[in-house]
């Protein structure tokens, strides 16, 4: 047979879509489908425009059909075709000066947001320098100076959220952007057009319908978890919606197919790989000549991996034409894609729809409901603010939670980010959600007094502390407060706690750690005290109070 001009008696193009994709890690498993009309006399089905993505180890086929049809080889080819561009480029230039749009128009609108942002924190400063020469002249209240600080603080907290939610809408779209560019140049590159078609011999008992499917591997694709975490800073529950972003530049676009993802390492071997010499050499590029080529791997007579023995080599006959119609599986042995253990699957409804363009597509895996308790955590010492951290728990019929960056969202507020580690069902992890105003602390130093005899030869100065923590929420709250202690470096100079109201032990590298339970609209005082001892020809530095 001419490779350059196939027989059509005995060779057919089959139209076979893409069915399914199974996205791992770091490639995919494409599927396709389609359905010929054998006249009984092919002896190869051929599928073409294949992406240069495609592991050729990776091919296997099957079917059925009206008629009994044995799968003799499975062989792949590399096609070289010159073909048209200015249609594509037209294309990718129209979307690429869209993207650019709409990039400009959220950088002028960042620039805007930054620019009301700056002012606001000017105004903070001049306003505080004022204030505080009102307040020594007794010309303004108090209830004037916290209103302002209040507005103040709520102004920037919310144009600080709203510039970090157009910073990541900038660095998806430059992200789509550059997707775009990559694919504009290789269009632009002067090449053949690389492709591929699968070749399958065949022998088919007689005339009829035959439905052909076809796995095979393809490089370029992947997947990553992507979480969005919605909390409620009065609720119970943990809104989670498991997402994936799926990214593929494998060149076919998956428009319409039923999409998996799968955690599992697909290989072709069950040995580890081996070292070969590392050779290296001068350039010496091959020459493409004009028109179209065929370069056909060679078939192999009968290669072990699509053997058939003689046992399964019996056809399933031509059916009568009154007899009703009856499907015959096809016969064949091929290499399965293998899957390593403790694999996380996801199974996801048809419709999927994700181009071959490089950038992150996202895909919503399921949306679900997760018991959580919130808790309140302050370091007085550092801020004067309460920070508010749910325990979300994973339930024990739940799904695996694969390590992946969560965007989190409080009261429909975007938070910031974070990125989850493995999270098995049944399992707590913590999620930070922030400063909360509810929780209002105070921390005054109200002691610190040199004692002026020398004990045994020692200075000792004493320092105490008092907290004031108030709720100004309409229910109870859990908070943890640390506290810290100096911790001396030289034996010459000793720290000890002397008192704290609750009763504290003190902890380790001089960490003092209460757990309060807050009633509604209420407040509570914590007291310590310590002293630190030295020699008096000693200077003690870092004792920052």
């Amino acid at each position: 047979m001419n490779s350059e001009t196939p027989n059509l008696d005995t060779s057919k193009t089959v139209d076979a879509p893409i069915l399914a994709v199974t996205v791992y890690t770091d490639r995919a498993r494409v599927t396709r489908r389609g359905t010929v009309a054998l006249n009984g006399q092919e002896q190869e089905l051929v599928l073409a425009g294949l992406p240069v993505t495609l592991q050729t180890e990776s091919v296997r086929a099957s079917g059925a059909g009206t008629v009994g049809v044995r799968l003799l080889a499975v062989g792949t080819e590399r096609i070289y075709t010159t073909e048209p561009v200015a249609e594509r480029v037209a294309q990718l230039s129209e979307e690429i000066q869209q993207l650019e749009s709409q990039k400009q128009s959220i950088q002028d609108r960042l620039a805007s947001l930054l620019l009301q942002r700056n002012f606001v924190q000017s105004l903070s400063e001049t306003s505080v320098e004022r204030f505080s020469q009102s307040l020594a002249r007794q010309q303004v209240g108090l209830d004037e100076t916290k209103a302002l600080l209040n507005f103040v603080g709520q102004q920037y907290n919310e144009l600080s959220d709203a510039i970090a939610q157009h910073e990541k809408q900038q660095h998806d779209l430059e992200k789509q952007l550059q997707a775009r560019r990559r694919q504009l140049q290789q269009v632009l590159s002067p090449h053949a057009k690389e492709s591929f078609s699968i070749v399958i011999a065949i022998e088919p008992s007689a005339a009829g319908n035959f439905e052909l499917e076809v796995d095979y591997v393809v490089a370029q694709a992947s997947w990553t978890p992507l979480y969005d975490l919605r909390v409620s800073g009065t609720g119970d529950r943990v809104n989670l919606s498991y997402l994936a972003e799926v990214e593929q530049n494998t060149g076919e676009d998956w428009t319409g197919v039923g999409l998996t993802l799968s955690t599992a390492k697909p290989g072709l071997g069950t040995l580890p790989p081996k070292l070969t010499p590392w050779y290296i050499d001068i350039n010496a590029p091959g020459r493409i000549g004009g028109g179209m080529v065929r370069a056909r791997m060679p078939r192999p007579a009968a290669p072990e991996q699509f053997i058939l023995t003689a046992d399964s080599m019996a056809y399933g006959g031509a059916p009568p034409s009154a007899a009703p119609v009856e499907y015959f599986e096809a016969e064949t042995v091929v290499a399965e894609v293998s899957q390593e253990g403790g694999v996380v699957t996801f199974q996801l409804d048809g419709g999927s729809n994700i181009p071959s363009d490089g950038a992150p597509h996202k895909v919503t895996i399921f949306n679900d409901e997760y018991p959580s308790s919130n808790e309140y955590i302050a370091m007085p010492r550092l801020v004067s603010f309460a920070y508010l951290q749910a325990s979300v728990t994973n339930p024990a019929t739940g799904a695996t939670l694969l390590p992946g960056k969560a965007n989190i969202f409080r009261d429909n507020t975007f938070v910031g980010t974070t990125q989850l580690e493995n999270v098995s069902p049944g399992q707590e992890f913590k999620v930070n959600l922030g400063i909360d105003e509810g929780l209002k602390i105070e921390r005054d130093l109200v002691e610190q007094e040199v004692d002026k005899r020398f004990l045994g030869g020692q200075r000792r100065t004493t320092y105490a502390y008092r907290l004031g923590i108030t709720n100004l929420r309409d229910r109870p709250v859990n908070l943890k407060l640390t506290e810290q202690l100096p911790v001396s470096r030289n034996e010459q100079i000793k720290v000890r706690l002397t008192r704290s109201n609750p009763q504290m032990q003190l902890g380790e590298m001089g960490m003092l750690e209460w757990s309060l339970t807050l009633p509604p609209q209420s407040k509570q005082e914590l007291y310590y005290q310590f002293t630190v001892e030295h020699p008096p020809e000693l200077t003690v530095f870092g004792l920052d109070i």
